[in-house]
């Protein structure tokens, strides 16, 4: 936003800040995804990780020209609109849509002016929810740094079960996560071992928190025009890693530049 108000050339730009998984913009406990609700509950640490984006965003300076809210839950929106008339200065500039996130955006970035616009998306989602057809779709509009936290600890290794690939639903989830079945082998190889009729056996995992994520962040270089290569990982109290926060930019002409300045937040 530094680089926004004082260029006069980016200035020319309309600036927006979306948070597709709002909650309530407060720290609170997420609605769970039923889709791997055998997961959860989250832990505390973990809700810690996720929530208050919203009201760090409007708090932040310089401000946004527009800054779009995105839950699906009643409640959710309910406190988001309590949240608007706390910032009255700014509430003008704040829109809620009470929708479904990857639905939301697709429609978002199709229909949204990109010659004239440019825009941070922040995707913290609750579980598995963001599917890999809207990373895409941010990443076709060239004009978008996406933040997002990838739940590597919270969903993804939760789901690689140990002696063989999940099939069925935990399957496909994470297929819609990274948008090919390359993780299968991805994470998955065999033993080299025979049966007792002359297979080979099953694979097995051979992933962990460190090949999950860069496999995460190959992904995110296939589409985008920047990726920062160093996810920051955020750990629980029992040094297990939750979520990596990861950058990426579309727009090509400045990648390099914004891939840096995230590189230098994300830090080591």
């Amino acid at each position: 936003m530094k680089i926004f108000t004082q260029n006069p050339r980016a200035a020319w730009y309309k600036t927006i800040y979306v948070d597709a998984f709002a909650g309530t913009g407060y720290r609170t406990r997420p609605e769970i995804d039923s889709s791997t609700a055998c997961l959860f509950p989250l832990e505390e640490e973990a809700i810690m990780f996720q929530k208050g984006s919203a009201v760090i965003a409007l708090e932040t300076e310089p401000a946004f020209d527009q800054y779009l809210f995105v839950d699906l839950a009643s409640d959710h929106v309910r406190e988001l609109e309590l949240l608007k008339a706390r910032y009255p200065d700014k509430a003008h500039k704040v829109r809620i849509e009470q929708q479904e996130a990857n639905k939301f955006l697709a429609s978002w970035c199709s229909t949204t002016n990109w010659g004239k616009t440019r825009a941070v998306v922040f995707l913290d989602p609750y579980g598995g929810q963001v599917q890999w057809e809207t990373i895409q779709a941010i990443a076709q509009t060239r004009a978008i740094d996406l933040w997002v936290l990838f739940p590597v600890g919270t969903v993804v290794n939760r789901l690689l079960i140990r002696n063989k690939p999940p099939s069925g639903a935990w399957a496909a989830r994470l297929t819609k996560m990274f948008g090919t079945e390359a993780w299968k082998d991805a994470f998955y190889r065999p033993t080299g071992q025979l049966s007792m009729f002359g297979q080979l056996d099953t694979p097995e995992k051979h992933a962990n928190f460190e090949t999950i994520g860069q496999f995460f962040i190959e992904r995110l270089k296939t589409v985008f025009a920047g990726v920062a290569p160093n996810p920051r990982a955020l750990y629980n109290s029992k040094n297990i890693p939750l979520f990596l926060l990861c950058f990426a930019v579309g727009n090509p002409k400045k990648a390099s530049m914004a891939v840096n300045i995230a590189q230098y937040i994300l830090g080591k």
